[in-house]
């Protein structure tokens, strides 16, 4: 299987669920125009796979791309075996893998929901280094 985007999601406020949309425009060291996670910091964009999220579905949870609140959801990528550093050519994006995981100062919703969150320990975050934009079923290519 090819590595692809399966949804792009953007939200207003940090800490919320994040809203599918059609396509988002990354600014190079910003992120996504309109996100509130963009800005001039190493976390600009999250990508979580939908492999992921198929784990808490299976729990009996209700979710979807964006509610865990990462911008990119993938499919067909090993995310969390991706080195730091790896760059990842997303249609006409450039991205760089920056973090694996992150920790969680405070349970959200589907932790509660759940007991269980996929990601602290399975989302990955990047820098954006080319701008551009990115829609689903544009391909993922891994640059190293």
């Amino acid at each position: 299987m090819n590595a692809k985007i399966v949804a792009t999601c953007i939200s207003e406020n940090k800490g919320e669920r994040k809203t599918q949309v059609e396509q988002v425009e990354l600014r190079r060291e910003h992120g996504i125009i309109g996100d509130a996670h963009a800005g001039d910091w190493h976390r600009q964009i999250s990508l979580l796979a939908t492999e992921s999220i198929a784990k808490m579905q299976a729990m009996g949870l209700d979710v979807d791309s964006g509610d865990f609140a990462e911008n990119l959801t993938t499919q067909g990528i090993d995310l969390v075996g991706l080195p730091i550093g790896t760059r990842l050519r997303i249609g006409e994006t450039l991205l760089e893998v920056t973090q694996i995981g992150k920790e969680c100062h405070n349970r959200c919703a589907i932790y509660h929901q759940a007991g269980d969150c996929v990601m602290p320990k399975e989302g990955i975050f990047a820098r954006v280094i080319e701008g551009g934009i990115i829609k689903p079923a544009d391909a993922i290519e891994n640059l190293g």
